[in-house]
C-alpha cells in the first residue's frame, strides 16, 4: 500500500460546472471581461456600446469608425449611420479575437416593425465584416422579436444564409413564432420579465424555481426539445446567479461580467434542470401561429406587450444617445478641434 498522502480534489466553480452542461456566452462589449471569463460567444447591444464607446481603452476604435464615415461620405444623417454600423462591427472584430464561438451586433431598434428595413441593415452590417475578412457564420445579426423582426429573421436565414439572434423576447407566442421561422437562437429575457412581475404585483421576491422569467425559458426550452425546433435557447438579461444557476442545461444563457465573477467565486453543486428528456416528458401541445393569431396571443400577455415596447424604446434612446456622442465627435473634427 503506498504511504502518499491523498490529493485533495479542487471544488470546480459553479462557473466551471455551468460550461459542462451549457454554453457561456458573455453579455458585454468590455474585450477585457471576455478576455477573463473565456466565455464561448459574447452578445452586444446598443446600451453595451454605448457605455463601452465612452471608456477610455475603446477611443480608438470610436476614432476608426468616424474617419470609416467621413472617408464614405454624404449628409451628415448618412455618414453617423455608416459610423454606428462600422463602430458596432469593430467591437464585433476585436471580441471575435477572444472568443472561438459568434458575436451578436443589434440592427437598430428603430427598424423594429421595418421587416424590410432590418433586412437591409443587416446584409450591410454582414457586408462589413466580411470586408474586414469575417466570415458570416461568425456573426449573429440581433433583431427585435416582433412580428416583423421575426419575419426579417426568417428571410435573412432562408435567403442569405445569414445567421440571426431574436432579442426582447418575452412572450410565448414570440418564441413560437421564432421557431417555425427558423432562426438559429433566441434570447428569451429572464430578469426583465422578473422586473415587470415585482413591479406589478405584491409579491416582491421569488426563489429560483417560482421566477417567472425562469419559468418561462423553462417552457420554451421544454417546447423547443419536444417538437424537435434547431433554433438555440439563450437566457438573457439576469438579475442574480439563482436564476443562472436554475436554468442550467439550457442551450446558451447569456451572462454580465458581474454574475460571470459571483459565479467563478461559487463552489456550490450545479445539477441540470432543462433536459432533453424532461422536455419531451412535457404536456406541452404544438401550436401554429399566422401573423394574426400571433398578434392575438402576444396581446394577451400584457407583460409581454409593455416589456417589449419598453425594450424597444430603451435600445432606441441609447442608439440616439451614441449617435449624439458620435455627431459631437464628428463636429469637433471638422472643427479642426
Amino acid at each position: 500500500m503506498s504511504n502518499s498522502p491523498v490529493k485533495k480534489q479542487k471544488m470546480e466553480s459553479a462557473l466551471e460546472q455551468l460550461k459542462q452542461h451549457t454554453v457561456v456566452v458573455a453579455d458585454t462589449g468590455d474585450f477585457n471581461a471576455i478576455a477573463e471569463y473565456k466565455p464561448q460567444d459574447a452578445t452586444t447591444n446598443p446600451s453595451l456600446i454605448l457605455a463601452a464607446a465612452q471608456m477610455p481603452d475603446y477611443q480608438q476604435l470610436v476614432e476608426d469608425a468616424i474617419q470609416y464615415g467621413k472617408k464614405l461620405g454624404g449628409s451628415e444623417q448618412e455618414q453617423i449611420d455608416n459610423i454606428m454600423d462600422k463602430l458596432f462591427v469593430l467591437f464585433g472584430i476585436e471580441i471575435l479575437k477572444k472568443i472561438p464561438g459568434r458575436v451578436s451586433t443589434e440592427v437598430d431598434a428603430r427598424l423594429s416593425y421595418d421587416k424590410d428595413g432590418m433586412i437591409e441593415r443587416a446584409k450591410r452590417i454582414i457586408a462589413l465584416y466580411k470586408e474586414a475578412g469575417i466570415d458570416k457564420k461568425r456573426i449573429l445579426i440581433k433583431l427585435s422579436s416582433t412580428w416583423e423582426g421575426i419575419q426579417a429573421g426568417k428571410v435573412l436565414e432562408e435567403d442569405y444564409g445569414i445567421h440571426c439572434n431574436m432579442t426582447l423576447l418575452f412572450s410565448f407566442a414570440q418564441a413560437v413564432a421564432c421557431a417555425e421561422a427558423g432562426v438559429t437562437l433566441i434570447s428569451p429575457f429572464v430578469g426583465r420579465i422578473l422586473d415587470w412581475h415585482v413591479a406589478n404585483s405584491d409579491k416582491k421576491s421569488y426563489e429560483p424555481s417560482e421566477d417567472p422569467g425562469v419559468q418561462s425559458v423553462t417552457k420554451i426550452y421544454n417546447y423547443y426539445k419536444k417538437f424537435g425546433y434547431k433554433t438555440i435557447v439563450m437566457g438573457a438579461s439576469f438579475r442574480n446567479t439563482g436564476e443562472i444557476t436554475s436554468l442550467t442545461g439550457c442551450d446558451y444563457l447569456t451572462i454580465s461580467p458581474k454574475l460571470l465573477g459571483e459565479l467563478s467565486k461559487d463552489s456550490s453543486k450545479l445539477t441540470p434542470t432543462l433536459t432533453v428528456k424532461s422536455a419531451q416528458a412535457s404536456n406541452l401541445e404544438k401550436i401554429h401561429l399566422d401573423e394574426k393569431d400571433f398578434r392575438w396571443l402576444h396581446n394577451e400577455d400584457q407583460m409581454a406587450v409593455e416589456k417589449l415596447s419598453d425594450g424597444i424604446r430603451k435600445f432606441a434612446a441609447d442608439s440616439i444617445k451614441l449617435e449624439k456622442v458620435l455627431q459631437a465627435r464628428l463636429g469637433s473634427e471638422k472643427n479642426g478641434k
